[in-house]
């Protein structure tokens, strides 16, 4: 007689069982802090009553805190006059945007309510190409998704709306679609590594997520003031290629830099005698190549500093000092 105990055996040992228990854990794990959050970026009208106006924006979020701090993305809520959030339970609450960085797309909402569970952050730095990874969210409004795939890459940049490079982009081939957005993206154990961010329509298998180690950066400053502080200079600027005895003459880091197309008259490039027409190749004595080198050394730390400015005028090479400001609200 065949022991029933060496089925089951068999089964612990079968890949596909084994794949299939880690996606059951993770989205078992993460389900009950995943929520649903509708936008309308106009108020409602007076016969429609103080809740129905109609979304105009639509995605998912997820409970990171247990007093009702709701972790989503930027665009999802990006204007918005009301926000609806759906608990797993089915309660909908209203939502009050906490803080908003469009730069990195994340922003945060909260709600009142008891019973709220929050997930678990994770750490995404372990992550590698191949490994396991489960998505859960609301595409179409199709409440609580599961789809499951693998890390495609890690370290990738992505353009955000406002035109920034976010770094350190997670690429996944688990399947996402409009309304995925801001859902949590989960290793296994069902701590949440990314927020799912964003799809290549006609694209196959290609979504992306910002890293949960970015969120943790982003957190606290979007709780204290409610943004992201970054420097500003006041200029325009695109990339260029250099002139090669300027840079084998002078010994330059790189074959490229960024040439000054646009200034305010009043902000510290043009203070600083900034001109249009230079190229910029160094900032704080870091190498500039590109405009997206140049913002990421505009963080809060520059403002209001004196900091080193190189650049190519002509065939002349200059440093500069200037002081950046504060980047104006959106």
């Amino acid at each position: 007689m065949n022991d029933p105990r060496d089925g089951e055996a068999a089964r612990r040992h079968d890949p596909l069982d084994a794949y299939s228990r880690a996606v059951v854990r993770a989205a078992e794990e993460v389900g009950p802090s995943v929520v649903k959050i509708e936008a309308s970026r106009r108020e409602p009208r007076r016969h429609e009553g103080p809740r129905r106006a109609e979304p105009q924006a639509s995605g998912s979020g997820f409970l990171f805190a247990p007093d009702g701090l709701v972790l989503t993305n930027s665009h999802v809520v990006d204007r918005a006059k009301l926000i609806d959030v759906t608990l797993p339970d089915g309660r909908t609450l209203q939502g009050d945007l906490v803080g908003d960085d469009p730069e990195t797309d994340l922003a945060i909402v909260r709600i009142t309510a008891s019973d709220l569970v929050a997930a678990r952050l994770g750490d995404s730095r372990p992550l590698r190409p191949g490994q396991l990874v489960v998505a859960v969210g609301n595409p179409y409004g199709l409440q609580h998704t599961v789809t499951a795939g693998v890390v495609s890459a890690v370290g990738r940049s992505l353009r955000s709306r406002s035109g920034r490079l976010m770094d350190n982009i997670i690429q996944t081939d688990a399947a996402l679609n409009p309304g995925n957005s801001g859902g949590p993206l989960v290793i296994h154990s069902g701590e949440v590594v990314g927020v799912n961010t964003a799809i290549i329509l006609g694209g196959q298998g290609l979504a992306f997520a910002v890293p949960i180690n970015t969120a943790r950066l982003v957190i606290p400053a979007l709780l204290k003031e409610g943004r992201v502080r970054r420097s500003y200079i006041g200029l325009g600027a695109q990339d260029v290629t250099l002139l090669r005895r300027v840079v084998r003459f002078y010994r330059l880091a790189a074959e490229s830099g960024v040439l000054v197309v646009s200034l305010d008259p009043a902000g510290p490039a043009s203070l600083a005698g900034l001109l249009e027409g230079d190229i910029i190749v160094e900032f704080t004595g870091q190498r500039v190549s590109t405009t997206d080198d140049l913002h990421r050394l505009l963080t809060e730390e520059r403002i209001g500093t004196d900091w080193p400015i190189t650049i190519v005028r002509g065939t002349e090479k200059i440093t500069l000092q200037i002081v950046p400001r504060e980047s104006p609200r959106r």
